[in-house]
Protein backbone atom coordinates (compact mmCIF):
# COMPACT_ATOMS: atom_id res chain seq x y z
CA UNK A 1 0.00 0.00 0.00
CA UNK A 2 0.87 3.63 -0.74
CA UNK A 3 2.11 5.32 -3.68
CA UNK A 4 5.30 7.64 -5.31
CA UNK A 5 4.40 11.23 -6.04
CA UNK A 6 6.55 12.22 -8.77
CA UNK A 7 7.27 16.24 -9.86
CA UNK A 8 9.87 18.54 -11.42
CA UNK A 9 9.51 17.76 -14.53
CA UNK A 10 8.62 20.59 -17.73
CA UNK A 11 10.21 22.30 -20.71
CA UNK A 12 13.87 23.04 -20.44
CA UNK A 13 16.45 24.33 -23.47
CA UNK A 14 19.26 22.34 -24.18
CA UNK A 15 21.87 22.83 -21.74
CA UNK A 16 19.58 23.46 -18.50
CA UNK A 17 19.09 21.72 -15.56
CA UNK A 18 16.02 19.79 -13.91
CA UNK A 19 15.26 18.12 -10.79
CA UNK A 20 13.06 14.91 -10.31
CA UNK A 21 11.53 14.60 -7.10
CA UNK A 22 9.44 10.92 -5.67
CA UNK A 23 8.01 11.19 -2.46
CA UNK A 24 6.55 8.20 -1.18
CA UNK A 25 3.38 8.11 0.74
CA UNK A 26 1.76 5.83 2.76
CA UNK A 27 5.80 3.60 3.12
CA UNK A 28 8.75 4.56 3.96
CA UNK A 29 11.79 3.88 0.99
CA UNK A 30 14.26 2.73 3.63
CA UNK A 31 14.19 -0.93 2.48
CA UNK A 32 13.86 -0.20 -1.42
CA UNK A 33 16.38 0.28 -3.96
CA UNK A 34 15.30 2.93 -6.61
CA UNK A 35 15.40 3.67 -9.99
CA UNK A 36 14.63 6.04 -12.84
CA UNK A 37 13.19 4.78 -15.86
CA UNK A 38 12.22 6.62 -19.25
CA UNK A 39 10.44 6.26 -22.12
CA UNK A 40 10.00 8.62 -25.06
CA UNK A 41 6.82 8.09 -27.39
CA UNK A 42 7.28 4.90 -29.93
CA UNK A 43 10.43 3.65 -27.89
CA UNK A 44 10.69 1.04 -25.98
CA UNK A 45 11.29 2.08 -21.90
CA UNK A 46 14.81 2.50 -20.74
CA UNK A 47 16.24 2.33 -17.41
CA UNK A 48 18.46 5.23 -16.44
CA UNK A 49 19.68 5.21 -13.04
CA UNK A 50 19.32 3.50 -9.88
CA UNK A 51 20.48 3.62 -6.66
CA UNK A 52 20.84 0.71 -3.63
CA UNK A 53 19.17 0.52 -0.27
CA UNK A 54 20.21 2.84 2.01
CA UNK A 55 23.09 4.63 0.04
CA UNK A 56 23.90 7.76 -1.47
CA UNK A 57 26.05 8.37 -4.46
CA UNK A 58 28.84 8.50 -3.26
CA UNK A 59 29.01 4.87 -1.64
CA UNK A 60 29.63 3.02 -5.02
CA UNK A 61 26.11 1.96 -4.73
CA UNK A 62 24.23 3.55 -8.20
CA UNK A 63 24.34 2.87 -12.06
CA UNK A 64 23.38 4.98 -14.60
CA UNK A 65 22.75 4.09 -18.66
CA UNK A 66 25.98 5.58 -20.72
CA UNK A 67 23.95 8.19 -22.26
CA UNK A 68 23.59 10.12 -18.89
CA UNK A 69 26.73 9.44 -17.14
CA UNK A 70 28.30 12.59 -16.46
CA UNK A 71 24.84 14.75 -16.56
CA UNK A 72 22.82 12.64 -14.00
CA UNK A 73 22.71 12.28 -10.30
CA UNK A 74 20.55 10.24 -8.38
CA UNK A 75 20.50 10.39 -4.41
CA UNK A 76 17.80 10.31 -2.09
CA UNK A 77 16.78 11.76 1.45
CA UNK A 78 15.53 9.23 3.60
CA UNK A 79 14.24 11.53 6.31
CA UNK A 80 12.15 13.29 3.60
CA UNK A 81 11.28 9.77 2.28
CA UNK A 82 12.06 11.18 -0.83
CA UNK A 83 14.19 10.41 -4.53
CA UNK A 84 15.90 12.88 -6.76
CA UNK A 85 17.66 12.87 -10.13
CA UNK A 86 19.46 15.62 -10.68
CA UNK A 87 19.35 16.22 -14.18
CA UNK A 88 22.58 18.68 -15.83
CA UNK A 89 23.07 19.54 -19.43
CA UNK A 90 19.90 18.04 -21.02
CA UNK A 91 19.82 16.87 -24.63
CA UNK A 92 17.45 17.01 -26.83
CA UNK A 93 17.37 12.81 -26.51
CA UNK A 94 16.58 13.40 -22.90
CA UNK A 95 13.06 14.08 -23.76
CA UNK A 96 10.43 11.26 -22.45
CA UNK A 97 8.05 10.35 -19.35
CA UNK A 98 10.74 9.85 -16.57
CA UNK A 99 9.39 7.03 -14.11
CA UNK A 100 10.21 6.38 -11.10
CA UNK A 101 10.78 3.16 -8.98
CA UNK A 102 11.05 1.54 -5.89
CA UNK A 103 11.37 -1.88 -5.09
CA UNK A 104 12.09 -4.62 -2.61
CA UNK A 105 9.84 -7.64 -1.87
CA UNK A 106 7.10 -5.39 -3.94
CA UNK A 107 7.73 -2.79 -6.67
CA UNK A 108 5.84 0.86 -6.85
CA UNK A 109 5.75 2.66 -9.44
CA UNK A 110 5.28 6.65 -9.59
CA UNK A 111 2.67 8.14 -12.71
CA UNK A 112 5.65 9.73 -14.44
CA UNK A 113 6.61 13.18 -14.98
CA UNK A 114 7.28 14.62 -18.82
CA UNK A 115 10.79 16.34 -19.06
CA UNK A 116 10.99 18.58 -22.54
CA UNK A 117 14.17 19.60 -23.75
CA UNK A 118 13.91 22.04 -26.98
CA UNK A 119 14.75 25.11 -28.02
Amino acid sequence: QGQLVESGGGLVQPGGSLRLSCAASGFTLDYYAIGWFRQAPGKEREGVSCIATNSSSSEGSTYYVDSVKGRFTISRDNAKNTVYLQMNSLKPDDTAVYYCQAKSWREVWGQGTQVTVSS
